[in-house]
């Protein structure tokens, strides 16, 4: 975010001195060249995404553990050991 307003400032001050929209080009060019190294821009946050992508990967994942632990095809072992727990208790 800072780069961000480092080089709408620079813009500006273009119009004073065209020296400064060289500046700000250098650096929009190398906000986009680094972010592109790092599998991100600078746009993107950081490189945030990636872990964004992660965290849904791993909900992903636990919810097809879920679904697979508890889908319809166990249900009725479930119901057996809840009918025997109750059994046991009465």
């Amino acid at each position: 975010m800072f780069v961000l307003i480092l080089i709408v400032v620079l813009f500006g001050l273009g119009f004073l001195n065209p020296l400064w929209w060289v500046a700000a080009a250098v650096l929009v060019f190398g906000a986009t060249r680094h972010g592109r190294d790092r599998g991100g821009g600078w746009i993107r946050g950081d490189g945030s995404d990636l872990g964004e992508y992660r965290d849904y990967e791993n909900r992903r994942d636990r919810q097809d553990r879920w679904d697979r632990r508890y889908s319809l095809r166990h249900r009725a072992r479930w119901r057996r050991e809840d009918r025997r727990d109750h059994e046991r208790r009465g």
